[in-house]
């Protein structure tokens, strides 16, 4: 068979002029959810019930009823990754390195340990007994639904980011960082061969074709092409390219018959499976990255999340009809020219986990208002690590200095803090300059009220 192989290379200019929705039918069909604290990484739908779960960087799940949210709180870190095992039954996985089995009725939960890297992805079996994780310490872990020890599959040479069951949950497809797609027999927990290889790390992939058995496998990759693949032959029947990077986000319809695909530079793209002629590409995002994308129930609805705390869902009869999200550029994504030098500091280094108001909102991490003169670890209503619930460190110049000048892991080994440093004795300085001004309670200090 020959190869069917399209390289498209085109600038489409952003749609960023705000649209009237000209009938209430259309109005309707338009949603957001918005509540999380921070970018939103995952998104799950149930095939029975079209409910919606969401995995964000706050450390939250979000399951959403009628656009309300309840809250999934067990994460000590990033959750990137979320999945229904069934109407009841939830697992999640992030940062922290962790499973989570969530008892959705009761609202129970079981933390699973084995991993020793931040989980990346998730899958669930067709017959909802098996959860297989990839994650960064280049394993996949194999988990019983109904709990008992894990088994992991080595073999990838580098961190495995995304994973698919095949259809008949016998084998395992599995998606890394070293530029593989592998099968595995479930049945002898062994490989049985790559499906392709690529020079640039693989971020996603996804099954599709007519009858009982999959046919191909598409898969989008760090250098910013989507492929598709005979499973058989590992002929690359399909490419794609339009000069944007990296794929961070895929999937398909529920009937099959699309494939969508979120990249870097916050554009969404999807494909008729059938002629694999491209039905819309435009803008969703006027910054930062589209990572979460999942269709509704009856695939009539896509589903999108990135650098926003907000999850957009747009119908697809009119995809490029809507305003494109982030329409307010976050912080930490501000032109840094448009900032003095401390708020520079605060937008690379904080923002993206603290905000600096009294209610701080669902972030990953506390409230930044008032902190000069708290113990840390003191703040109501955030679960610290033991860390720092039992430190006796007062925030103050010289505290939040020496805090970045060793940096987090240093300087309270054990906190959720994620590593990082600030060099430059200035940037430390603005940084603290700014944070006495920006988290000060009184008026008259520049601060918030």
């Amino acid at each position: 068979m020959a190869i069917a192989s399209r390289r498209i290379s085109f600038l489409i200019v952003a749609l960023v002029v705000s649209v009237v929705l000209s009938t209430a039918a259309t109005a309707a069909d338009f949603q957001t959810l918005k509540g999380h604290g921070g970018p939103v990484m995952g998104i799950a739908v149930y095939a029975g019930t079209g409910q919606v779960a969401t995995a964000s960087f706050d450390n939250s799940v979000g399951l959403w009823s009628n656009r309300t949210p309840r809250w999934l709180e067990g994460h000590e870190a990033a959750v990137k990754a979320v999945l229904f095992i069934d109407e009841s039954h939830a697992v999640s996985g992030g940062d922290d390195n962790d499973l989570i089995l969530w008892n959705l009725a009761t609202g129970n939960h079981t933390i699973l340990e084995g991993h020793t890297a931040k989980i990346a992805g998730l899958a669930v079996s067709p017959d909802k007994s098996l959860i297989a994780s990839a994650s960064w310490d280049a394993r996949i872990g194999l988990w019983p639904a109904e709990g008992g020890a894990p088994e992991f599959l080595e073999g990838h040479g580098g961190g495995v980011n995304s994973l698919a069951f095949s259809r008949d949950g016998k084998k395992l497809y599995s998606a890394s960082v070293d530029g593989s797609i592998k099968l595995w027999d479930l049945a002898t927990r062994s490989e049985i061969r790559v499906i392709d290889r690529n020079g640039f790390g693989i971020n996603v992939i996804s099954l599709g074709g007519d009858g009982e058995k999959e046919s191909w496998l598409a898969y989008g990759s760090q250098d910013g092409v989507t492929r598709v693949v005979d499973i058989e032959t590992g002929e690359r029947l399909h490419e794609f390219e339009f000069e944007r990077r990296p794929i961070l986000a895929l999937t398909i319809s529920p009937d099959g018959g699309k494939l969508a695909t979120g990249d870097g530079h916050g554009y969404i793209t999807v494909f008729d499976t059938a002629s694999w002629a491209i039905e819309t590409d435009f803008r969703a995002a006027l910054k930062g990255p589209i990572w979460a994308l999942a269709f509704s129930k009856d695939g009539s609805v896509l589903h999108a999340g990135g650098i926003e705390n907000i999850v957009y869902s747009w119908p697809l009869a009119d995809l490029a009809g809507f305003d494109p999200m982030a329409t307010e550029t976050p912080q930490f994504l501000k032109d840094p020219e448009e900032m003095e030098n401390g708020e520079r500091q605060f937008a690379r280094k904080c923002s993206i986990c603290h905000a600096l108001t009294v209610d701080g909102g669902r972030k990953a991490g506390p409230s930044l208002h008032g902190v000069f003169g708290r113990r840390a670890g003191t703040l109501p209503g955030y679960p610290y690590s033991e860390t720092l619930s039992g430190s006796d460190i007062i925030w103050s110049e010289e505290t939040i200095d020496r805090l970045f000048l060793d940096g987090p892991d240093h300087y309270i080994p054990g906190s959720k803090m994620p590593m990082q440093r600030i060099v430059e004795r200035q940037d430390r300085d603005d940084l603290i300059d700014y944070l006495k001004s920006a988290t000060a309670s009184d008026p008259s200090q520049g601060g918030p009220q």
